[in-house]
């Protein structure tokens, strides 16, 4: 695990504000699984280099993105769940719906760390490459609808490189939505300081969306919908969370420093011109 270098090294820190909130605060988020998975994690340094108000950042998206998640197999039923970039993520155990098929898609040493530490269990297909290839869709079952769920990744690319995503997408897949987390260009420069903090320069960030509908239109998607981060949070928790972490919190909502984007990935023919 030491010689994870990069992106691929900062698996273990949204696995640290799992356990972090679901520790200190389990009425807004609690993570049985990875509680379970606290040892793992190599160091006390994310600890010490981490505030309140980054683990509740963290996990906010988790928190965001399940609900989005259950919604979508309300309304479809049957169906991919596809986790790309997925890390130590702990969905399968938090969704818990065996009638969904669940992939999860990372760089071929993370997904052997991963084996290793969670195994490979009943409607999970793990798959070891680059999500940006095509080569993972070959393994998706092509007669459910699919959600694809890409929770802290893009920020670590360049915008031209996740729209060719989104293009590769539209070309192999049809029924398809998407769900990811972005921050707005202030947003990138504070997350940048907090990588820098935690002492790994290798994993910048350098993606971020302004502007939801307008992003949307550049990639001849349907934006389903735009949602902050922290709404449920400040309502469930309301003054147990520390002045600093409600203030930006606040601050962060209002200004859409980072938000939770849904779309619909068209068929190329049903694109607007």
């Amino acid at each position: 695990m030491e010689s994870l270098q990069g992106v691929a090294s900062t698996l273990f820190i949204p696995l640290a504000a799992r356990v972090f909130v679901s520790k200190k605060f389990p009425e807004y988020f609690y993570d049985e699984k990875s509680l379970s998975m606290e040892p793992y994690i190599p160091s006390d340094q994310i600890r010490k280099k981490s505030s309140e108000y980054s683990f509740m950042a963290s996990v906010a998206r988790y928190y965001n993105m399940d609900d989005m998640v259950k919604s979508f197999i309300s309304k479809h039923g049957k169906c991919n769940l596809v986790y790309l970039g997925a890390g130590l993520e702990t969905a399968y155990d938090r969704i818990k719906n065996q009638s969904c098929l669940f992939y999860e898609v990372d760089l071929p040493e993370v997904i052997e760390i991963r084996r290793s530490i969670l195994g490979e269990r009943e409607n999970e297909i793990l798959i070891g490459g680059d999500l940006f290839d095509t080569l993972w869709i070959s393994q998706i079952n092509k007669d459910l609808p699919s959600l694809l769920i890409v929770s802290g990744v893009f920020q670590y690319f360049t915008e031209d490189k996740v729209i060719r995503f989104l293009t590769n997408v539209r070309t192999h897949l049809k029924d398809v939505e998407l769900i990811f987390d972005a921050a707005n260009k202030t947003g990138i420069q504070y997350a940048n300081k907090y990588v820098k903090k935690t002492g790994n320069t290798n994993a910048l960030m350098y993606f971020y969306v302004d502007d939801g509908v307008d992003f949307a239109r550049k990639t001849n998607t349907v934006l389903i919908e735009e949602r902050v981060f922290f709404t449920a949070a400040r309502k469930i928790l309301s003054k147990k969370l520390g002045l600093y972490t409600r203030i930006a919190m606040r601050m962060v909502d209002h200004r859409k420093r980072a938000v939770i984007l849904h779309l619909k990935i068209q068929e190329r023919s049903s694109c607007p011109a």
